[in-house]
């Protein structure tokens, strides 16, 4: 029997992360997604997916001097970046602009060191091509800000209120990893070469910018902005699921209940309610949608999913539709990197079979 896409066939065993689809669980090393949003920093989540366990405040210091050290980008680097053609798309560029990394001496095995330069430079990338982009001069990063702080001011160059700060913050958690989806499933082959890390991550980030993976939630920002200026979310919503048309951000194809990642996402964003008219608007459409969803379809089991809060946020932080998959990239470079320490820990190259189905002559 051929499984097209592989789906359900188990291809690695793994100890970073729990997926299940079924009972609604994300797990990161044993612990409950809510948990770690709820009480601990991205460099503190990153530490816990590379090594395995929880970080103490010494550790979590010398954490956050690494990928501080870690944003400091060579010149070729720097000057690659705006040499590279104006119609050439974010993930493509960060693609591109990870591939010429070479400052250290990335070979087998790969290293929690190279994981951590890496992680670091990925938002100095993003930041330094998008104020290219607008014509403006380059924001360097701030020595005293921690990971997506500084993020948010190199976008800006304007130090982010700290409610922007914990919204973002919990979106690149909840989105570090998720089991073996396929920008995470390429990086793990190509290091099962014994490739190196940089050539893994381009792969992953390859990947990941294809739109059936990567995605963004710019469509659940169309309907924030459809019902903002309608000024009434139960019509917008009824008039729209009356015509048979989808309610974006509603439903996953992995969970089949609440979404663990919405949930944790949204108890993190209520402590906030009343700071920000996005935010506010998303858990208003969230309440009126379920009650629309379990009345006009009735037993579907339709919740929200994490793009549904990532739209909110990003409106919030008025951050550009451009930069939401390689955002997502951003984020999703600890889980990368912690698959391919820990493929080459104990490595077996992928060799999976073909069935041939073409002619015989």
């Amino acid at each position: 029997m051929i499984l097209q896409g592989l789906k359900g066939v188990v291809a690695a065993e793994t100890a970073i992360a729990h997926v299940d689809g079924e009972q609604g669980q994300l797990i990161y090393r044993g612990y409950e997604i809510g948990e770690v949003t709820a009480n601990y920093s991205f460099e503190e989540a990153a530490y816990l997916l590379w090594y395995g366990k929880l970080t103490n405040e010494e550790e979590t210091q010398k954490l956050k001097a690494a990928l501080r050290s870690g944003r400091e980008i060579p010149s070729y680097l720097a000057d690659m970046i705006g040499h590279l053609p104006t119609e050439m798309n974010m993930m493509s560029v960060l693609r591109t602009v990870i591939s010429a990394e070479g400052r250290l001496a990335y070979g087998w095995k790969p290293s929690i060191a190279e994981a951590i330069r890496l992680t670091a430079m990925v938002p100095v990338i993003i930041a330094f091509r998008k104020r290219q982009q607008e014509g403006k001069s380059i924001v360097h990063p701030k020595e005293d800000l921690d990971h997506v702080a500084n993020y948010l001011y190199m976008l800006t160059g304007e130090i982010p209120s700290a409610t922007h700060v914990n919204a973002l913050e919990t979106y690149m958690i909840l989105t570090m990893e998720h089991g073996m989806n396929a920008s995470t499933f390429s990086a793990r082959v190509t290091v099962s070469t014994e490739s190196d890390l940089v050539s893994a991550i381009t792969a992953a980030i390859g990947t990941m910018k294809g739109p059936l993976h990567g995605g963004a939630p710019a469509e659940v920002i169309s309907l924030l902005d459809e019902i903002k200026e309608a000024g009434d979310v139960e019509t917008v919503l009824r008039d729209k699921l009356n015509r048979g048309e989808k309610l974006m951000g509603f439903g996953h194809r992995i969970y089949k209940t609440i979404d663990p990642r919405s949930v944790a996402l949204k108890s993190k964003l209520l402590a906030f309610a009343g700071e920000d008219e996005w935010l506010d608007l998303s858990i208003k459409v969230e309440e009126v949608g379920i009650e629309l969803l379990a009345e006009l379809k009735p037993g579907r089991s339709l919740f929200t999913n994490v793009e549904f809060y990532a739209a909110a946020i990003m409106k919030a932080i008025d951050m550009d539709k451009e930069l939401f998959t390689s955002t997502f990239s951003a984020s999703r470079m600890v889980g990368w990197t912690a698959h391919v320490l820990e493929q080459a820990m104990n490595n077996v190259i992928f060799r999976p079979q073909s069935k041939y189905t073409g002619p015989f002559k």
